[in-house]
């Protein structure tokens, strides 16, 4: 079970909140609060796993709360605008949601924080390796190993691409990308590209070949190609 809290000065919304909440039998609400400065300060003092936050209040931005906190929960932003989400994304949030809140978005949301909980906690088991998590579209997104075919860099962002032809861009370097992903299955080949050793079809050259494209390997990188041929 999630503890939680949700902060909005907003009691209408706090209470509609209450009741999702409620009907979540994962969840726990400890407490609600319409002064964001009592709901920090309960933050720092009380253990929570996810908080249910505003954005637009007025004393202090639900951004900025939460840029302040030393130990931050599992977050979940809410917004009656939208031009507020990328911001969400910055901070890392599991999702956001935009009011009115709908109940079947809103249990979608936790699903995601459940997920990420239970992923956090079993980091290191076998199951650890089968899924990443990376903020893409302003949301958390959960990805399966098996299905990434290549990475590629793109300055500050990563496109990741999957084998069925879906691209996820997500904000993270390639390297830090790299340290979620077993060593042993993915391997840089040039800066700007990684890929999953079993997607690899042939090398001809200095180019690997996959299922639709060819990708280019770098003079830095060409041990590879003796290593995929063992």
């Amino acid at each position: 079970m999630l503890k939680c809290i949700a902060i909005d000065d907003e009691p209408l919304a706090l209470t509609l909140i209450s009741t999702y909440v409620s009907r979540i039998p994962t969840l726990q609400m400890l407490h609600t609060f319409e002064n964001a400065i009592a709901g920090a300060e309960f933050l720092r003092n009380n253990e929570v796993d996810l908080l249910f936050i505003d954005i637009n209040m007025p004393d202090i931005t639900g951004i900025d709360l939460v840029h302040s906190l030393e130990k931050k929960p599992m977050v979940v932003f809410t917004t009656a605008y939208k031009n507020y989400a990328y911001e969400g994304f910055e901070l890392e949030a599991i999702d956001y949601l935009l009011k009115p809140i709908d109940f079947n978005r809103f249990t979608k949301a936790v699903d995601k924080a459940v997920e990420y909980h239970g992923y956090k906690n079993n980091a290191g088991t076998p199951a650890h390796d089968e899924n990443i998590y990376v903020y893409s579209e302003y949301r958390m997104v959960k990805i399966t190993i098996s299905e990434v075919e290549y990475l590629e860099s793109m300055e500050d962002y990563v496109k990741i691409h999957l084998a069925d032809g879906k691209v996820i861009l997500t904000l993270m370097p390639m390297k830090k990308l790299l340290e979620k992903l077993p060593a042993d299955k993915f391997r840089r080949i040039h800066r700007s590209f990684a890929v999953a050793v079993n997607k690899v079809r042939s090398i001809q050259g200095r180019k690997v070949f996959l299922k639709d494209t060819s990708l280019p390997i770098s003079d830095s990188h060409a041990d590879f190609i003796k290593e995929w041929a063992k």
